[in-house]
């Protein structure tokens, strides 16, 4: 049985301020662990019901784990979990420290502004299906470590890198004629008839605002994905959606 102070240590990882502060995220789930098993991640601990640790007792031996492994009844998983419903295990891992190269090849996603961790998430899932690397966020986009991202993600941040950068700064230092897609959502070029450069970086803006003024200066190829009404309903497209349809083109026409 965990103890008081300990479970009030595991949990408060829900909180950003820890999380930095110690440098560790979490991961939950029979799914998740599944994933986060088979990558290169470092698992600082372990905490799982017997079922979980008797089904993974090989996996947990060969990555060398097994002493960072502690048995927990379901009463304590509950206690810890950031779920609203507990899944069998919860683990803590570092923190990596991701590199970005201005010289990556294909297809950069960058973010501006996104707030939902679940649209966050599901465009992390969506750079994975599309075999996209990288992925650059504005300091002000949700937390990529905040649980409801990582859950959203479905295994898909072990194989994504994301990164937090000034965006301003890092927009600028790129070559001078490197295409830099801007998705509005009036305005731009059909997406639809466009053709597309196959390095290049397409930014998605907020939720609620769209790209900002500050970096749609660096946009030089201004996409929109048309509407097909014509009554001007609905206003816009989740930023999620928005970015599946995007990115499908974009690997579907090529210069």
């Amino acid at each position: 049985m965990l103890s008081k102070a300990e479970i009030k240590r595991l949990s408060r990882y829900k909180q950003s301020k820890f999380r930095n502060q110690d440098n560790l995220f979490v991961v939950e789930g029979e799914k998740m662990l599944s994933e986060l098993l088979e990558s290169e991640y470092d698992i600082q601990a372990i905490y799982a019901i017997d079922k979980w640790i008797k089904k993974n007792k090989a996996i947990i031996q060969t990555k060398g784990i097994a002493n960072r492994t502690i048995e927990i009844n379901e009463e304590d998983l509950e206690r810890i979990s950031l779920l609203s419903t507990p899944n069998q295990v919860y683990s803590l891992v570092k923190i990596p420290q991701e590199e970005i190269s201005k010289r990556q090849k294909g297809l950069t996603i960058v973010l501006d502004g996104i707030k939902d961790p679940g649209n966050l998430g599901t465009i992390i899932r969506l750079a994975d299906w599309y075999a996209i690397e990288n992925i650059i966020c504005s300091k002000d986009c949700v937390d990529v470590y905040n649980p409801k991202t990582v859950q959203s993600t479905m295994g898909s941040i072990f194989r994504v890198k994301v990164k937090y950068l000034d965006l301003p700064q890092y927009l600028k230092s790129l070559p001078s004629n490197h295409a830099i897609y801007g998705s509005i959502v009036e305005g731009g070029e059909n997406i639809y008839t466009k053709h597309f450069q196959e390095n290049s970086h397409l930014i998605i803006g907020s939720e609620s605002h769209g790209i900002s003024p500050e970096i749609q200066q660096y946009v030089n190829h201004k996409i929109t994905i048309p509407r097909f009404r014509t009554d001007n309903k609905p206003e816009s497209l989740n930023a999620s959606i928005a970015t599946a349809i995007m990115i499908s083109e974009i690997k579907r026409i090529k210069k």
